[in-house]
């Protein structure tokens, strides 16, 4: 016996087809996430259409208006007509989808950005007699008309998301808003320097940039875009393999930031936040900097358009490689050249941010000695400025610095050099070196630590890393877990050359160490060890961070702070700093000198 349906029960629901509007209206959600997005496309059509002139103006954050203006080669009545339909396009000519050579490819963004805004299109081609103009109204299209137009297109979106309203919701504020439409429009003039850009904007600032032409093209762009100290701070990039080139520039070390939104990577021109080229360039920089900051760096990435997929995204954001690994070594080795051959050099981030202390402090103690005369009849008195408050740069207590270091005249060879010629060694860490047109401040820990780990990563590739037996074996008691981890790392652990043998429950027994280390604390060596492997104790973790195990170890033969060097000493310190590669920053991604330029100086005591 069957069971009836209750009466009640609602009809099944029949399959039918949505309307062409709403349509247009979701594949708006996947391609016009934002204002941002509307102005992506519309500045790519731009460039599609060989445009060497684009000005972008914005109100209200893209909400009230986008327009969009260029010098392209236009389009004639017939094209303006079909390109306002979904998935008519210009760009595939043959409709080859593996070999797309342009920044557009899905003929979505005018029909989606016209379902859900007022868009106007003006054009005009080179040949045309006059332009013609279209109106889109919320998926409501009208008929071309003509206009007087220049040669070129002008593209008008006014309320944008009126029509559905509830995407408006999930819209951030105005500075984040403007802010990503203003990254959207700096992303693409990185990539062609070429052309001349200008956005005008109610929020997210106003900019223009001028059209580079030459070989330097780029990297006057990028001084423009990501500003000068960029520009002085960066290595140039160049590699080749299999049919894949890169190029482009890639911050220093010291030259970081908290956060990866200084990172532009680009493949065949096109802008991209990839997972692969993000994780490849993290891997080049992880032997320089700390966890928690990143490199800064311009990359372009360009193959035949049938190695990559540039049609995995709606929004065209990612891509997909045919041989991944083929392009994360390119990067990753790349990367990790073009910094290791820039040796010692630093950002002059330091040297600057150095000058603006000295310079507040000069300021406050110009400050204090009018004060002072008017209220104590002169008597001298300096506060604030130095790196701690209240520091008596000139009083009369005992001098922290050796001066007599090296007291006779530097030779031309060392002051000639890149780091110049030590002169005196302050509080026992910082060495002060003197260079034909200004000084150098050395951290001496600092330095020393990267020096000890270039060496050991260069035994390890070579013979292994020599190592020297104990006199009396040392037994080190840590706790429990600490012990299990460093027990479970011995075989590692013996090809950094600490050799250990379990010594009971959380007792570990030190046979062998590097013979770097010296007479180096055995006990503070495995316990960094052990909280080193702590940060992270899934499988296979030791193998991921052998690099920063050996830079642990490295830090406990560094020369430490408070140890006297003589002139010979320092000296040696700054030529092993000079040919060693990586040796501006320390392990932890610190700058191991600063250098203030002699002009800068005088500059502050009013000479120039």
């Amino acid at each position: 016996m069957s069971l009836a349906a209750p009466l009640d029960s609602p009809p099944a629901p029949r399959v039918r087809r949505l309307d062409p509007v709403l349509v247009d209206r979701i594949a708006a959600g996947e391609v016009v996430e934002r204002p941002a997005s509307a102005v992506k496309e519309l500045v790519e059509n731009a460039l599609d259409a060989g445009a060497s002139r684009i000005e972008i103006v914005i109100e209200a954050v893209g909400r009230r208006l986008i327009r969009v203006s260029d010098d392209g080669h236009g389009m004639d009545a017939d094209d303006l007509a079909l390109a306002v339909d979904r998935h008519a396009t210009s760009k595939l000519p043959d409709g080859d989808l593996s070999a797309i050579a342009t920044l557009g490819f899905r003929g979505e963004a005018l029909p989606s950005i016209g379902s859900v805004a007022e868009l106007l299109i003006e054009t005009r081609g080179g040949d045309a007699p006059h332009g013609a103009r279209i109106a889109v109204s919320f998926g409501e299209k009208s008929a071309v008309g003509p206009c007087a137009r220049n040669k070129g297109t002008r593209v008008e979106v006014r309320d944008l998301f009126a029509s559905v309203p509830a995407r408006l919701k999930f819209l951030k504020g105005e500075r984040a808003e403007g802010q990503a439409v203003a990254d959207v429009v700096k992303r693409l003039a990185i990539a062609h320097p070429n052309v001349r850009f200008s956005l005008a904007s109610d929020h997210g600032g106003r900019f223009e940039y001028a059209a580079m032409h030459g070989a330097d093209a780029l990297t006057r762009r990028l001084a423009d875009v990501l500003g000068r100290e960029f520009a002085e701070d960066c290595v140039a990039i160049d590699a080749t393999r299999e049919g894949f080139a890169l190029s482009g520039h890639a911050g220093l070390p010291t030259f970081n930031r908290a956060n990866a939104l200084m990172q532009f990577m680009f493949v065949n021109g096109r802008p991209v936040r990839d997972k692969l080229l993000a994780g490849s360039v993290r891997a080049a920089y992880l032997d320089f900097l700390p966890g928690d900051r990143h490199g800064v760096v311009a990359l372009f990435v360009a193959c035949p358009p049938r190695e990559v997929d540039v049609n995995v995204h709606p929004a065209k954001a990612e891509v997909r490689f045919r041989d991944p690994g083929l392009v994360r070594g390119l990067v990753i080795g790349a990367l990790k050249e073009a910094l290791a051959n820039a040796r010692h050099r630093a950002s002059t981030t330091g040297g600057r941010g150095a000058l603006h202390i000295l310079s507040r402090g000069t300021q406050q103690q110009n400050w204090d000695w009018r004060h002072s005369a008017a209220t104590t009849h002169g008597e001298r008195t300096f506060s604030g400025g130095f790196a701690e408050p209240d520091q008596r740069v000139f009083g009369i207590d005992a001098p922290a610095a050796d001066a007599r270091a090296n007291a006779a005249p530097p030779a031309a060879e060392t002051i000639d050099a890149p780091l110049g010629a030590a002169r005196a060694q302050l509080h026992e860490n910082y060495i002060v070196a003197q260079t034909r047109d200004g000084i150098v401040l050395v951290d001496q820990h600092a330095a020393h630590e990267r020096l000890v780990y270039e060496q050991l990563k260069r035994q390890r590739q070579t013979n292994g890393i020599a190592r020297q037996p104990l006199l009396v074996p040392a037994v080190v008691e840590l706790e429990a877990g600490d012990g299990a981890r460093i027990m479970a790392a011995a075989a590692e652990l013996a090809e950094l050359g600490l050799i250990i043998e379990s010594f009971g429950p959380g007792a570990v027994l030190v046979r062998e160490m590097p013979a770097l280390l010296g007479n180096a604390d055995a006990r503070r060596l495995l316990q960094d060890i052990a909280d080193r492997l702590a940060e992270d104790d899934t499988a296979g973790a030791l193998e991921r961070s052998l690099d920063k195990v050996l830079a642990t170890v490295a830090c406990h033969n560094s020369v430490r702070a408070g140890r006297r060097l003589n002139a010979e000493e320092m000296n040696a310190l700054l030529r092993e700093m000079e040919a060693t590669p990586g040796s501006g920053q320390c392990n932890h991604g610190r700058p191991t000198y600063i250098e203030l330029k002699l002009a800068d100086i005088e500059r502050l005591f009013k000479r120039r």
